[in-house]
């Protein structure tokens, strides 16, 4: 194996470029957008899983210098009553405990690590076909420009354009029944402890919220509701989107509705999952992280979940034989894993959530994740 094509420059794009690169692979990344596309976007954490995964790509201290320590939960009650409290992750160091941060900040992070590494990343590569011939890939992009590969990875999310051209009859994704709301606020002042994420089991939707350093209060809320089109999230207003969530909080004695109250920073999408797609790889093309296994967001893994992919798929190169072997190395170990993630995701869909890994066997996930020893 030589050359390597990310499709993606995302999180999932940038941490393959990366594992890719280590593995001593010739890489470069292809992203839709004319630029890095960042925004502030939702906020999401990173559980000990995700960090251990950076800290095997030589990413991790980038991130944690973007983010905040989350090492406790709480798990409030409707009626405000404190119902657990629990430590994350603990005795975990600075690089593998808990964090928090906004998603256009861990691009960002990873991104300038790309750049670091000397990666090339072209921008304004939209994808609009593939070609395989033996022992090649072709990628052909909308702007006429062509680039040539033994091995595509398409890193390019729920809505991937790689995903359809390895099977055109794969399911779409699936809508859960959840619209999400996020919001960050530097007005409200909620019941808080540092570095302490708090869990609301409200009567009308699962809220969470965690208090930076600084102050602002990042939060979301998960309500159970029909899918907005995309013409509503469009023209929506974060006015709107706040006075239709607030009145659904204050049926409840929590901190919830005033927080919301007090955010004029908010957003909201639909929580979608991808339970099943068959087809993961042809001899040459092959699809990671939420192109290929989507969850909900509720059990906070999909960014962790897109990086031990990188990782485990960079040492299924380095330590088999051959293109095909890798590839089966690499389906074979991370089918279990993103499988259960969806499943448990789309079950807490239905109530509340923490962050935290799905069920797996620890000591076989480090033995995947690191880097110094053989799979």
């Amino acid at each position: 194996m030589g050359r390597v094509m990310i499709i993606g420059g995302g999180v999932a794009g940038c941490a393959a470029a990366l594992a890719m690169d280590k593995a001593g692979h010739d890489v470069a990344v292809y992203e839709a957008h004319p630029d890095s596309g960042a925004d502030i976007g939702a906020f999401l954490t990173l559980a000990g899983n995700g960090m251990f995964a950076l800290t095997q790509l030589g990413a991790a201290e980038p991130v944690a210098d973007l983010a905040f320590p989350l090492t406790s939960l709480r798990l409030t009650a409707a009626t405000g009553e404190e119902v657990a409290t629990a430590p994350l992750n603990p005795g975990a160091d600075r690089l593998t405990r808990y964090q928090c941060l906004r998603r256009a900040d861990l691009g960002r992070a990873l991104r300038s690590t790309v750049a670091a590494r000397g990666i090339p990343v072209h921008h304004g590569a939209r994808l609009a076909a593939v070609d395989e011939a033996p022992g090649r890939v072709t990628a052909r992009f909308g702007d006429g420009r062509t680039a040539e590969a033994d091995l595509l990875v398409g890193a390019d999310g729920l809505g991937s354009t790689v995903r359809p051209l390895l099977d055109p009859a794969v399911v779409a994704p699936r809508y859960v029944g959840q619209r999400v709301f996020y919001g960050y606020t530097t007005k409200a002042a909620p019941p808080t402890a540092p570095a302490r994420i708090d869990m609301i089991r409200g009567s009308t939707a699962a809220f969470g919220y965690a208090v930076s350093p600084d102050g602002e209060t990042y939060w979301f809320a998960r309500v159970t509701d029909e899918r907005l089109t995309e013409d509503e999230i469009a023209h929506g207003t974060p006015t709107g989107w706040r006075d239709q969530l607030v009145p659904l909080l204050r049926r409840d004695t929590t901190a919830a509705a005033d927080i919301v109250a007090a955010t004029d920073q908010l957003m909201v999408t639909n929580a979608h999952d991808l339970p099943d797609v068959p087809r993961w790889h042809t001899d040459r093309v092959l699809i990671i992280g939420d192109a290929a296994h989507a969850a909900s967001p509720a059990t906070g893994q999909g960014a962790s979940m897109a990086l031990e992919d990188a990782v485990v798929l960079a040492k299924s190169f380095r330590d088999t034989g051959s293109t095909t072997e890798a590839l089966t190395t690499y389906e074979r170990l991370r089918r279990p894993r993103v499988a259960a993630n969806i499943a448990a995701s789309a079950q807490l869909s239905t109530g509340p959530s923490r962050p935290g890994s799905p069920p797996v066997d620890e000591d076989e996930l480090h033995r995947q994740l690191d880097w110094a020893t053989p799979l």
